[in-house]
Order: C-alpha cells, then structure tokens, then sequence
C-alpha cells in the first residue's frame, strides 16, 4: 500500500470521513460543507433519499446516507439501506462474464448458439415474455457473441414489451450499431445457464458477491434485506409498490446498498479479480454512440460521427473521452429511482450515487460538478434534466 493510500485509511478509520474531498480539478471541498450543499440540492428539488459515495485514490473518502427510505413511515436512510440498482446490474453482469472468461469457459466472440445444443428458437419457456420462436426465420441470430451482449449491439431492443406487438426481433445488424438491450444481457444470462447448469444467481454469488465480499447483494430478494431496505417514490414523494423478484435478471434485478457498490467499484477501479486483459476489455472503446438522447424517440436522431463523438460502450459500462483520460460510467433507472456512477480511472476519482426518488436525477448534474467537479458528463444524453433548467446552458 502506498504511503498515501495508508494514512487515507488510517484517516477514515478515525473519522469516517477525509479531511477535505479532492475533485478533478485539484480544487477542495470539505466534508462539512459538501453535506450541507447536498442537503440543500435535496431539499429544493424534492428528492426524497440518497446513498451517497465519493472516492480519492481508488478508496471511498466520504459515504453518507440521506433522508428516508420510506417517506410514509419516516425511515431514515442509512448506509446499509439496500436499493433496488436497476441497471447497476448490466456492470456486474459485465464483470461477472470477463471472470468466467478468464476461466475459459466462455469466449467473447464465438456465436452464442455454438455453446447452445440445439437451435435458440427451440427453446421452450415458461414465461409468455421470455422465448426466441419469433427470431426462427431472422438467422441473423446466429451471428450475436457475448462481445455484442456486454458492449449493446446485438440489434435487439431494450426489452420486448417496449415494442408494439411486444416480440423479440433484430432491429439492426447484430454488431454494427450501439443500441441499449437489456434483451441482449438476458440472452447471454440464458446461454451462461445453459452452459454451466446453474442459475445466474449462483453464479454472480460464485464469482462475484463472495469474492467481493457483497454480502448485501443479490440478483433476487432475500429475506435478510427485509430490516433495511428502501422504496421508490414518485416526483410527489408518494412511495411506489415494491418488488421482491424472485427469478435472476442479469439486466436489471440487482439489490444493494452503497457499502457493497463501493467494493465493487474498488474492483473495477483496481482491476481486482480480472485479469489485466480482461479489466481493459471492459474500458476499451467496443462502439461509439452517436445518438442525441440514450433513449426516447431522439435515441434514433444521429447528431455525432464517430470522429465528433465523446461517447462509447465498453462492455458492460458506458464510456466517456474526458481532459482527465477515459472515465467509465453507468446507470441505473425504473419509476422511482436513479442512480449514476462515474469513475476517472487516471485521477483515481469516482462517485456513486443511488436515490430512491424520480426527482434524483434532477440534482445528478449540480452534484457531480460540486462534489468532484464533474462537468463531463453527458447529462443532455442521459436525460439527467436539472431541476433549474430554465437557468442552465446547453
């Protein structure tokens, strides 16, 4: 451990917190005054809790829980509160499959359907939503690898039920163009399955929440998070119905609290438990984006050329050309919560943060920028529409 790697540690173990925060730009700001910045930014925009984590030298110098986790029954927040992650769970999915890349059992570029015994149509599943007949006479299928699932270009669409007969198809040549698919995570989820004869759960707790020591993580609900967990809440702090999944979704239904998200974000900072091809697989440039928005109608209005754009998809997060080198990032999303995390692998800085509140994302822009002095990231694209538009330059 470096010299002053050792005397942070010994620093946090006595106050919790560093001294002062060091943002990108070598300015500061002390814990003391970022506490009551975000208190006041909650405040005004409505956001009803917070996990929050700020990171200097590959550590978390400042963790601090927020407000409520249930607005009707006033439970206050804490930093073992788990939340529903959303898509947090695509990153750890990512990482998950580079481990079992590393072990040989997979490769990134060999058709999926190489490693299936008999045809991808001919699956039969048990949930209506689930299932591949409606890809039986596109063989375009056949092309799709673990590469295209982890970096978003199987062609697939976000999820099926978004689209308007509500079925499975390829919407762009698998490998070509970028295009957000929780559909492609899956499909990598459903062939990991059929390879190992295991449930995904199994084998995230396997190679991922064990060997990180992510004891309040779980792809499915378990019941030792029922003494501390929180709901989503609507733009009026009215608190949505919680769902306890009981079936593993590699894209989307991850559970954890910033405590567990932080070891996991100090293994992807460190390269911990990958190889050092595999750590830089996952950073390296897959696909640029070109799009206006990630998602929405303007998902398909092309304002960038791959010579223009600042963005791109590694595998499993989004990456984002920045003064300060290659930062990596990504989301999380569904009614009632936001989160967002951004890690500049050069300064050895990040920041995690996971509200439980549709009004989160509003604060998402003046939060990176006074907490790390963020001003990279692409708020416009993310949707991350700030609760004083109205004054903010575009």
């Amino acid at each position: 451990m470096k010299i002053s790697s050792l005397l942070l540690v010994c620093l946090l173990s006595v106050t919790g917190f560093a001294q002062s925060i060091r943002r990108l730009d070598k300015s500061t700001i002390t814990p003391q005054a970022l506490t009551a910045r975000i208190q006041q930014l909650m405040d005004t925009a409505q956001v009803t809790g917070m996990s929050i984590a700020i990171f200097n030298q590959d550590q978390p110098v400042y963790v601090k829980a927020f407000g409520t986790a249930n607005k009707t029954n006033s439970t206050p927040m804490d930093t073992n509160t788990v939340f529903w992650a959303c898509s947090y769970s695509k990153a750890v999915f990512a990482y998950c499959v580079m481990k079992l890349v590393d072990q040989h059992m997979i490769d990134l570029d060999t058709p999926l359907v190489k490693y299936l015994p008999k045809p991808l149509p001919d699956y039969v599943f048990t949930k209506k939503t689930r299932g591949y007949q409606d890809l039986r006479n596109d063989p375009r299928y056949e092309k799709i690898t673990a590469r295209m699932c982890l970096d978003h270009t199987t062609g697939f669409p976000n999820y099926r039920g978004f689209e308007a007969n509500g079925k499975i198809c390829i919407k762009s040549d698998p490998g070509t163009l970028y295009g957000y698919s929780g559909e492609g995570m899956y499909l990598l989820q459903f062939v990991l399955e059929q390879m190992t004869g295991k449930d995904y759960e199994s084998i995230a707790r396997e190679q991922v929440f064990l060997p990180l020591g992510m004891t309040h993580s779980s792809y499915v609900w378990q019941p030792r998070f029922d003494n501390n967990y929180c709901v989503g809440h609507d733009t009026a702090q009215h608190p949505y119905e919680f769902d306890a999944r009981t079936s593993a979704h590699a894209a989307g239904s991850l559970y954890t609290n910033i405590t567990d998200w932080n070891r996991f974000l100090v293994a992807m900072l460190t390269g911990k438990g990958l190889s050092r091809q595999s750590a830089a697989a996952m950073l390296h440039p897959q696909i640029p984006i070109l799009s206006k928005k990630q998602f929405g109608p303007d998902a398909w209005v092309y304002d960038k050329t791959p010579a223009t754009t600042t963005i791109f998809y590694g595998l499993g997060v989004g990456l984002l050309k920045t003064p300060y080198g290659i930062a990596f990032f990504k989301e999380g999303h569904s009614e009632g919560w936001g989160h967002y995390s951004i890690v500049f692998p050069q300064k050895h800085t990040a920041i995690a943060i996971m509200t439980n509140s549709d009004n989160g994302e509003r604060i998402f822009k003046s939060l990176l920028e006074i907490a790390i002095g963020d001003v990279y990231t692409p708020w416009f694209w993310e949707n991350y529409i700030p609760y004083n538009y109205a004054t903010v330059k575009y």
